[in-house]
C-alpha cells in the first residue's frame, strides 16, 4: 500500500508549524516515530521539504518554514525524477525560489541516497561557497542541514567547496566556471546556476566540459539576451532537455488580479479580484497583474522587466531594431520562397551553368525563373550585396539580390563554409546570371571589404566584374568615389549603415520577403559603449577569432538597401560600351592600375 505522506501536512503557516512541533516533540522519545518519518521523507521529497524544510528570507530577516506552492511541488518532483537521467533546463522569473528548490532536491539525495556525487557551479567562487553570504549555494546547503532535527542531520566532513556525508559517502563539491569545470570527474548531476550570466565563452566551455561528466546537467537562469549557451540550450528542440518554466504569474503572492489583453481588449483572468475604480489597465498583450504593473513603474527600463520577470530572451537586451516593427514587416511582407535550389557554376569563368530545384537548397528565390536556361528576368536592374565570413563554419557568408526597380528582395544565399575567394567568383557568376552574360557590367555588386572581404574583392576583380560599389569619401566637402571597391566597415560606419536600414524598414521604404532575415534584425543590440552588434557575435565561440567579421544576412540586406536607387537606369539597361572597343580596354586598364596599390 502506498502512503500519501504529503497530504498529511497542513499548508497554512500556523497549522504547519503546530504540526511540525507536535511531531518533533513525539520524536524525542519515540524511536519508531523517528524511523517512520525518516522512511516517509526518503520516499517523498515534498513531505521532507514541508515538514523539515526552512528557508531564509533576507528581506524580512526571518527564518521561514518551507511550505511549497503548487508550481514548486511540480518543479521539485520534476527535478527529483530527472536527476541522473537527463538534462534539465529551468528558465525563470526572479524571486521564484529556483536555487532553493534545486539545493533542497540535492540535499534530499545527499541525505537519503548513498554514494551520490554532485557539483554546484556558478560564475564566481563566492557565489558557490562564501561564509555568511546567503546568496552562495553552499550557505543554503549549510542552512538546510543546520535546521534539521539532530537525529536526521548527517555527520559531515565540511571543507571549502566540499561536503561529504559520513553516513553514506555522498558528496557535493563546488566550482566557479572555468574552461575545464568538472572535467575528468564523474557526477550524478551538475548544477550550473544563473547559467545565462556566465562569461561570453565560459558557458560554451562549460557545456563541453560537463557533457561527459554526467547525464544530468541542471541549467538554471533568468534570460540575458537572445544568444549564448543558455539561450542555445533552452531552444534546442533535439536535445531531449526537460524544460521547466517558472513564470511570476504562477506565484500566489504575485498573481492576484491577473489580466491580459487580446487585440487591445481587456480580459480579466482572476474574476475574484476587486480592482479599484479607474484602475489604469495596460493593454499591451502581456499577462499582467497589479503587482506586475507596480514592478514596471518601479523600473523605467523595459529590458530589465523583460529579463527579470517576462522570461523574454530577446526583449532582455537593448534592441537596436524595434521588435514590434519587425514583427509587423514579417506579417505583411515575408513570403515563402517561390523556389529553392542549388546553382551549378563554372569557377574558372564565373558563370552559372544551371539551377537545380531542391527543398533544402542553399539559394532561395522570390522571383520566377524564365526561358530555356531557367534564369531570373533580365529586363530589370539588380543589386547584389554580400557579407563575407572566413568560411570556417562559425558564421555565414551571405549573398542577397534586390530588385532596384521595385525595392524588393528577390534572392538569398547563405553558406558558412565557402572560401572568401571562391565566394567572390560565385558572386560575380550570380551577378551575370541575373543580368545576362552578354552584359559587360552585370548587376551592381557591393560587399564588406574588411578582413575576408579582401580575398573576396580580389577574386571579383580577377573575374572581370566592374559594376562595383566604390566607397564615398564622406569626410570631404566635395565627395568623390574612392579608388578602392567595396564598403569598409568601422564601428561608426556600421552603426550608420544599420541606422539607415532600420529607417528603411520602419518607414516601409523596401520589401524584404525573407522572414528569417527580418527576424535576425531582432538579434542586433546596443553594447554598453553604444556600438551596434549582432548579439551572437558577442557570445559564441568562433574558432577563427574573427568576432568583428561575423557574416550574416542583415549586413548584406543593409548593404543592398544602401545602394537601392543609387544606380541610374541608363547604366543598367542598353547603354553599354562594347567589350571589344578601344574605350572599353582603356577603362579596364585605368581601373586595374588604380587597384594595383591596394591589392
Amino acid at each position: 500500500m502506498k502512503w500519501d505522506w504529503y497530504s498529511w501536512v497542513p499548508k497554512g503557516q500556523e497549522e504547519n508549524l503546530r504540526f511540525r512541533r507536535e511531531l518533533l516533540l513525539g520524536c524525542r522519545s519515540d524511536r519508531a516515530l523517528r524511523s517512520a518519518l525518516w522512511s516517509a521523507c526518503s520516499r517523498d521529497i515534498l513531505f521532507f521539504c514541508n515538514l523539515f524544510g526552512w528557508i531564509f528570507e533576507p528581506r524580512e530577516a526571518a527564518r521561514l518554514p518551507f511550505i511549497t506552492w503548487g508550481f514548486q511541488d511540480r518543479t521539485l518532483l520534476q527535478i527529483a525524477g530527472a536527476v541522473g537521467k537527463r538534462d534539465i533546463g529551468i528558465e525563470k522569473s526572479r524571486d521564484m525560489g529556483g536555487s532553493w528548490m534545486i539545493v533542497y532536491a540535492l540535499v534530499w539525495f545527499f541525505i537519503f541516497r548513498p554514494l551520490q556525487a554532485f557539483m554546484l557551479v556558478s560564475r564566481k567562487e563566492d557565489l558557490v561557497d562564501k561564509v555568511d553570504d546567503p546568496d552562495s549555494l553552499f550557505w543554503k546547503f549549510d542552512f538546510i542541514l543546520a535546521n534539521l532535527p539532530q537525529w536526521m542531520r548527517p555527520e559531515v566532513d565540511r571543507l571549502k567547496l566540499h561536503v561529504k556525508n559520513k553516513w553514506n559517502d555522498s558528496v557535493i563539491d563546488g566550482s566557479s566556471t572555468t574552461g575545464d569545470v568538472a572535467r575528468g570527474g564523474r557526477r550524478l548531476a551538475v548544477l550550473l546556476d544563473e547559467f545565462a550570466a556566465f562569461g561570453s565563452d565560459d558557458g560554451y566551455h562549460s557545456l563541453a566540459s560537463t557533457q561527459a561528466v554526467c547525464n544530468c546537467r541542471i541549467f538554471l537562469s533568468t534570460p540575458q539576451g537572445g544568444s549564448g549557451a543558455f539561450y542555445d540550450v533552452m531552444h534546442d528542440a533535439k536535445s531531449g532537455l526537460l524544460k521547466v518554466r517558472l513564470h511570476w504569474s504562477e506565484h500566489p503572492q504575485k498573481r492576484p488580479g491577473l489580466y491580459v489583453s487580446r487585440e487591445k481588449r481587456l480580459e480579466i483572468l482572476d474574476p475574484e479580484y476587486e480592482f479599484p475604480a479607474g484602475y489604469p489597465f495596460v493593454l499591451d498583450g502581456k499577462i499582467r497583474s497589479p503587482w506586475y504593473d507596480n514592478e514596471c513603474r518601479r523600473s523605467p527600463i523595459p529590458q530589465l522587466i523583460a529579463q527579470e520577470l517576462d522570461i523574454d530572451y530577446l526583449g532582455s537586451e537593448y534592441a537596436f531594431f524595434d521588435h514590434q516593427k519587425i514583427e509587423e514587416r514579417v506579417a505583411r511582407d515575408s513570403r515563402p520562397p517561390l523556389v529553392c535550389g542549388d546553382l551549378s557554376w563554372d569557377q574558372v569563368h564565373s558563370v552559372i551553368k544551371g539551377f537545380g530545384e531542391a527543398d533544402r537548397g542553399g539559394l532561395k528565390l522570390w522571383v520566377n525563373l524564365v526561358g530555356q536556361r531557367m534564369a531570373p528576368p533580365q529586363d530589370r536592374p539588380y543589386v547584389v550585396a554580400c557579407d563575407v565570413s572566413e568560411g570556417t563554419g562559425a558564421s555565414n557568408s551571405a549573398l542577397v539580390v534586390w530588385d532596384n526597380r521595385t525595392m524588393e528582395k528577390v534572392a538569398e544565399y547563405l553558406d558558412p563554409h565557402i572560401d572568401p575567394g571562391i565566394f567572390g567568383k560565385f558572386a560575380v557568376a550570380v551577378c551575370r546570371w541575373f543580368s545576362g552574360e552578354d552584359r559587360e557590367d552585370g548587376a551592381f555588386l557591393i560587399w564588406e571589404a574588411n578582413g575576408p572581404g579582401r580575398s573576396f574583392g580580389k577574386a571579383v576583380i580577377e573575374a572581370g566584374h566592374r559594376n562595383l560599389f566604390y566607397r564615398t569619401e564622406e569626410q570631404r566637402l566635395v565627395r568623390k568615389g574612392s579608388d578602392f571597391p567595396g564598403w569598409f566597415s568601422t564601428p561608426e560606419a556600421k552603426k550608420s549603415l544599420l541606422t539607415e536600414y532600420r529607417r528603411a524598414i520602419h518607414e516601409n521604404l523596401l520589401v524584404n520577403r525573407s522572414s528569417s532575415a527580418l527576424l535576425e534584425c531582432k538579434e542586433y543590440i546596443f553594447t554598453a559603449g553604444g556600438a551596434v552588434v549582432h548579439a551572437r557575435s558577442q557570445r559564441t565561440i568562433d574558432p577563427s577569432g574573427a568576432r568583428e567579421s561575423h557574416g550574416d544576412v542583415v549586413i548584406a540586406d543593409a548593404l543592398a538597401a544602401k545602394c537601392l536607387g543609387l544606380r541610374k537606369q541608363k547604366n543598367l539597361t542598353t547603354h553599354h560600351i562594347p567589350s571589344n572597343c578601344l574605350m572599353a580596354r582603356r577603362l579596364v586598364m585605368a581601373r586595374e592600375q588604380k587597384q594595383s596599390a591596394y591589392w
